[in-house]
């Protein structure tokens, strides 16, 4: 019986060994195109760091904005260095989802793809040789997604949000424009009527309404000077993110717009994002 356990535990230990081995020898992978769906829009570009471990390589995931009607994941290209210097043992996945357009993929189109994106990854993360710990990154449009799969889901919990001005009401964010404004024009497109005339959706596709105690800790990046996304939206989010102790941070430029932001600011915000997702995501 003795001799049988020594056996056992060093067969046990040589495995370990190997299983760690073969974790660490795995060099860097570019995936591109990978498809999530069947759909041609349904695709995304994955960055697979050397060395990663299905215990400890988290996911970072993009969602490109663009007003729910335009934008790729190429969007994110110019910021794709920046971001694998800055968190090296990350990784990347950049998606593309279905864009709405006046006669096809009205919401939750987009909700519904941002689901199927987050299901895949953690589906594949052995097979990629990555964890489930995941953060979504969206700018705009894309903040909405992403600030709305980690407040709305459950499963697989979020372990952090990153919201550069993303919308947070879209009752509020309809009534904010003009009537007969482009944008108030888009919203009534992409939602299939008014706030008035499709309430519920409205509600249901805002990441205000689902706010909890358990909602992701979230960093949120905006302009005082967006006309797009006012800035009160952000603001709103993050005094009920507190008001329900969740971990959150508001990060507002006086002088910065909706888009074209500098270098230099987004050189800071990712070394914010850096102390952020340090702090939270473990």
């Amino acid at each position: 019986m003795k001799k049988f356990l020594f056996v056992l535990v060093i067969g046990c230990f040589i495995s370990c060994q190997k299983t760690k081995t073969v974790e660490q020898s795995l060099a860097a992978e570019t995936l591109t195109d990978i498809a999530y769906g069947n759909d041609a829009a349904q695709k995304m570009d994955i960055y697979l760091p050397a060395g990663r471990s299905v215990d400890s390589t988290k996911l970072m995931m993009l969602v490109h904005g663009g007003g729910w009607n335009a934008g790729d994941k190429s969007d994110f290209t110019s910021y794709l260095t920046s971001l694998r210097l800055k968190f090296p043992h990350y990784a990347i996945a950049n998606i593309n989802y279905r864009l709405a357009t006046t006669t096809n993929n009205h919401f939750p189109t987009q909700e519904n793809d941002m689901k199927a994106a987050v299901d895949y990854l953690v589906h594949k993360s052995h097979d990629y040789g990555v964890s489930q710990k995941i953060v979504l990154v969206g700018a705009s449009a894309g903040a909405h997604m992403a600030l709305l799969q980690a407040y709305k889901y459950s499963s697989p919990k979020i372990k952090a949000v990153v919201d550069f001005f993303g919308p947070t009401d879209m009752a509020d964010l309809y009534k904010f424009y003009s009537s007969g404004y482009v944008n108030q024009n888009a919203i009534q497109v992409l939602m299939g009527g008014t706030p008035s005339t499709n309430s519920v959706l409205y509600d249901q596709s805002s990441p205000f309404y689902y706010v909890t105690s358990q909602s992701s800790p979230t960093i949120i990046f905006h302009g005082n000077m967006d006309n797009v996304v006012p800035v009160a939206q952000s603001i709103t989010l993050s005094n009920k993110l507190s008001s329900n102790g969740v971990a959150n941070e508001l990060i507002r430029y006086p002088n910065a717009g909706h888009e074209l932001w500098s270098p230099a600011i987004m050189n800071e915000a990712i070394v914010k994002i850096e102390s952020f997702l340090k702090a939270n995501v473990q």
